[in-house]
């Protein structure tokens, strides 16, 4: 007799197996809208902002725009936007006085225009000079740099308001500080990027840093431009920060910085005059404070929207230097607080567009240079609208990018087209800029295409 045939029993499920059955029959069921990601708190939203403001990563829907493009891009429309605001205003500001000295309303507009096109050429063609050959390149130009700003004390020199900054030749002036904001920025870069291992000995730097920095300055100082002294001073402290020099050094040295700057001004009875007119409270309207108090009236009598474009009552000669030093005032008074405000947004943006080439080059001496560059542009832009508020004495510091002056608009083109040319070599930007050669997909590269569309 046969034995009988067992059929062997199926093995018990577990309680994991049948937990995850149910789970994957729950996601199955038709009909069922999948449960949305939690949303984090709003401490871990306002610190993801707060690190995008520094020039972290995008939060949110905001990561769309994350592109490795998008720097460069923002960098270059603020950038072109305020040299376009910069030409209109320039052309305002200017044509009462330009038709008294030459007859012509628009002469100092379209000399500051021709320089505009120098310009954007020059920052064109300094963002496709690759990052290490600026490297090798600061030595050169800081010599230059010293040589042209010793042109000033030759026969060639001019004396400006008591400043002797300035040379001419061939009936054209040119500020060779301007350039050597520059030059400095590249060189303190090229030494502080050589001696990263070794910058909590300042033995080891501070002598090689001073080589190029020292002479640029004494220049500057030796020729009374208190002005432009302080945003060189600012240029090598920006750097030495950016380094990772530690904090108790630029401690020190800022109150060296700040000894320097307190003794020129003591030395000089009209920067003193100018000081005690700042702290004092009963203004001098007809005196020392007559510039600071006109600009006060301009930004004062344009309101929320302004005048009008060209609707200035005060550069009928009745404000000093209305398209150098107080511009500002000029567009409080004809665009309002509106156009005062979007010339401070878009200083803002190019701000946030320099933080994110710092944050995310790999080269420590783009990081540092970038980070002089950066300084110097927006420290000399708060200078010179604190002034213009009367927050600070009256110096004489243009608005970068919108005052008058060729020399001025020149060298921040060309130090903003360095910034770009580090921009250009964060890790994924140059692949992402030759992948869109047309103008219009160049101008779209900030915003990611759909897979697929190339």
């Amino acid at each position: 007799m046969a034995a009988p045939r067992t059929t062997p029993r199926a093995a018990p499920r577990t309680a994991s197996r049948t937990a995850a059955g149910a789970g994957a029959r729950t996601l199955a069921r038709p009909g069922t809208p999948p449960r949305p990601p939690a949303r984090p708190p709003l401490g871990a939203r306002v610190l993801a902002l707060g690190d995008a403001a520094l020039g972290g990563p995008l939060p949110g829907r905001l990561a769309r725009w994350d592109t490795p493009a998008a720097t460069y891009y923002v960098l270059q429309g603020s950038v072109v936007l305020l040299v376009a605001l910069g030409l209109v205003m320039v052309l305002s500001s200017s044509s009462v006085e330009s038709l008294a000295d030459s007859g012509s309303p628009f002469a100092v507009g379209v000399g500051q225009a021709q320089f505009a096109v120098v310009g954007l050429a020059a920052m064109a063609l300094a963002a496709r000079v690759p990052v290490p050959a600026w490297r090798r390149l600061a030595p050169l130009l800081v010599l230059v740099a010293v040589a042209l700003q010793a042109v000033v004390f030759s026969p060639l020199g001019v004396n400006v308001d008591g400043n002797r900054n300035w040379f001419r030749v061939a009936g054209v002036s040119a500020q060779p500080s301007e350039f050597g904001k520059l030059a400095l920025a590249l060189w303190c870069a090229a030494v502080l990027a050589g001696k990263q291992k070794v910058l909590d000995r300042p033995a080891r730097w501070v002598l090689p840093l001073a080589v190029g920095a020292v002479p640029l300055v004494g220049l500057v100082l030796l020729g009374r431009d208190l002005g432009t002294t302080l945003v060189l001073l600012v240029i090598a402290a920006a750097a030495c920060f950016v380094a990772g020099v530690p904090l108790r050094l630029l401690a020190v040295a800022a109150g060296a910085g700040a000894a320097l700057v307190a003794a020129f001004v003591v030395t000089s009875s009209y920067r003193m005059g100018r000081v005690a007119e700042f702290l004092s409270s009963d203004v001098d309207a007809q005196g020392l404070g007559y510039q600071s108090q006109h600009g006060l009236w301009a930004l004062a009598s344009g309101g929320w929207t302004g005048l009008g474009l060209g609707g200035s009552r005060q550069k009928w000669e009745w404000l000093p230097a209305a398209q150098n030093d107080f511009i500002f005032a000029i567009i409080g008074e004809e665009l309002g607080l509106l156009g005062a405000a979007t010339v401070l947004f878009l200083f803002v943006v190019l701000a946030w567009a320099c933080a994110r080439v710092v944050r995310r080059s790999r080269n420590l001496f783009a990081k540092v240079a970038v980070g002089a560059v950066m300084a110097w542009v927006l420290g000399q832009a708060a200078l010179n609208i604190a002034v213009v508020l009367g927050l600070f004495p009256v110096i004489g510091v243009p608005l970068p990018l919108i005052s008058a002056g060729g020399s001025a608009l020149v060298a921040t083109l060309a130090g903003l087209g360095v910034v770009q040319a580090c921009a250009r070599d964060v890790p994924g930007a140059r692949r992402a800029l030759a992948a869109r050669p047309g103008l219009v997909r160049r101008s779209l590269a900030v915003v990611p295409l759909p897979r697929g569309v190339r």
